[in-house]
Order: structure tokens, then C-alpha cells, then sequence
């Protein structure tokens, strides 16, 4: 398998589009990133944050006090990634409804046919 694939696969994964679409606005610490992703699990959003920050797309700053202290931002290949990944979730958005038309279509001629 080709190792670039992985990183799309990271990258344009359900959470991870929208980890990197939050993280655009800013630093976050992990509960305000939950609440702004909105339905992820604490589990999946901890192994999103953590392959992103593997693959060099997310900061994790831990600063050591206690109760601990972490934000997550962006890096800059991070913001490469978001601005790309957004493109195409915009694109998605605004061709909505060509997208619907063409489903109609299909369906109305796998009806015919069957």
C-alpha cells in the first residue's frame, strides 16, 4: 500500500476532516475540541488527535501543571492540509444539490430497469 495513502486516509477520515476544520480557528484544549467537533467519542477523538499529531498536522502543547493543561493547534504542514481538505468539503457543499439530482437519476433508471 502506498504510504501516501494513509495520510489521506488520516486526513480525510470522518473525524479527521473535522478536527482539522476546528483547528483552523485556533488552539483548543481537548474538551472545547470535543464540543466544537460535536458526536465524537472521547476514545476516537484521542486516537484522531494522536495520528494527526504523528503525521506532523497537529501541535500538542502539554504544559506541566494540574490539573494538566494541553492545547492543540495546528502546524503549519497542519494548515496545508485544513486549507485543502476544506476546499473540498466546500466544493462538496456548494454541489450538493447536483449531487442529489444525479442520485434521482440513478435511482429512476435502476427502477426502470428492474
Amino acid at each position: 500500500m502506498c504510504p501516501s495513502r494513509v495520510v489521506l486516509e488520516h486526513v480525510t477520515s470522518r473525524w479527521g476532516v473535522l478536527v482539522l476544520a476546528v483547528l483552523t480557528e485556533g488552539s483548543f484544549r481537548f474538551s472545547e475540541l470535543r464540543r466544537e467537533v460535536g458526536g465524537v467519542s472521547e476514545k476516537m477523538l484521542a486516537q484522531t488527535l494522536q495520528t494527526l499529531e504523528r503525521d506532523g498536522f497537529v501541535n500538542r502543547d502539554a504544559k506541566p501543571v494540574i490539573p494538566p493543561h494541553v492545547d492543540y493547534s495546528l502546524t503549519p504542514l497542519g494548515r496545508q492540509a485544513a486549507d485543502q481538505v476544506w476546499a473540498l468539503a466546500r466544493w462538496a457543499e456548494a454541489s450538493l444539490g447536483d449531487v442529489v439530482e444525479a442520485r434521482a437519476a440513478y435511482d429512476r433508471a435502476k427502477e426502470k430497469q428492474a
